[in-house]
């Protein structure tokens, strides 16, 4: 069953994409030249123009009745764009960690769903012993050092609000399974500049993680840093927190933010 309906499905993609393309090639189009250009029926054309308006990617004027594309295929794109290119300037500072550590470095974002941490790019632990990940995995907001730092600069009202609205998990016995334990933590990590997964999303790994900002001084990434719990001291923390903060404050200067301290922050929202 599943053989036979695949060619459907391609087709109606590449009529949808028909469609998107000549909506693009001017303003407003009427249906019968939209259905033209796209190679299909005016009864299809209309079909998914009705469900593409549902969506907001098209628009239709009352009294001529063309249709119009939205910005809201302007704004997919520009999300794909801005992680492109906050990924190839954290790769070089992360290339570095790398080097520096031999531990795992990630780069993460909330993307569409503020409730879970998605990786965007990484560099695996020169070790055996080390952290599995990869590119595309999302893992909770409230027992990952990124997802805490990135709700930490959060406004607080909204942090919470995400966090009411989570089904949390008991990960191992160290994780955080309440609104008010993680909220608990978020002024310590504004001040500090830095949030700390304590085994809380897998046992024997921890993990550090700062902030990424944009030119606005919004935190739109975080950076972190993954090992073992038998390769930790208080040492190494330090020193581990020392090399996140030079790289958080390079990418960040990258992204056209020149402010990277958090003294100033703790007062924003």
């Amino acid at each position: 069953m599943a053989t036979s309906q695949k060619p459907d499905n391609v087709a109606a993609v590449m009529k949808v994409f028909g469609i998107l393309e000549g909506l693009a090639e001017q303003r407003e189009i009427g249906l019968s030249e939209l259905s033209q250009r796209a190679v299909t029926s005016k009864s299809t054309a209309y079909r998914f123009l009705q469900t593409m308006k549902e969506l907001g990617y098209v628009s239709q004027e009352e009294e001529s009745e063309k249709y119009a594309l939205t910005l809201k295929l302007f704004e997919l794109g520009s999300s794909a764009l801005q992680h492109v290119d906050l990924t190839r300037l954290a790769d070089v500072e992360m290339r570095k960690l790398s080097e520096q550590t031999h531990e795992a470095i990630h780069l993460g974002v909330l993307d569409d769903d503020p409730r879970q941490i998605m990786y965007i790019h990484k560099y695996s632990s020169q070790y055996n012993l080390c952290m599995q990940s990869r590119i595309g995995r999302r893992n909770p907001v409230y027992s990952t050092a990124m997802g805490k730092v990135l709700l930490a600069w959060m406004d607080q009202e909204r942090a919470r609000e995400v966090l009411e609205s989570v089904d949390f998990v008991s990960h191992t016995e160290h994780t955080l399974t309440s609104v008010e334990a993680v909220m608990g933590e978020l002024p310590e990590i504004r001040k500090e500049g830095v949030a700390e997964d304590r085994e809380e999303a897998e046992l024997g790994v921890r993990c550090l993680s700062v902030p990424v900002f944009d030119r606005f001084g919004h935190a739109v990434a975080a950076l972190s840093l993954s090992f073992p719990v038998v390769r930790y001291d208080a040492k190494k923390r330090a020193e581990y927190v020392r090399l996140l903060h030079e790289a958080g404050r390079r990418i960040s200067a990258g992204q056209g933010f020149h402010e990277y301290s958090f003294e100033a922050h703790s007062q924003t929202g």
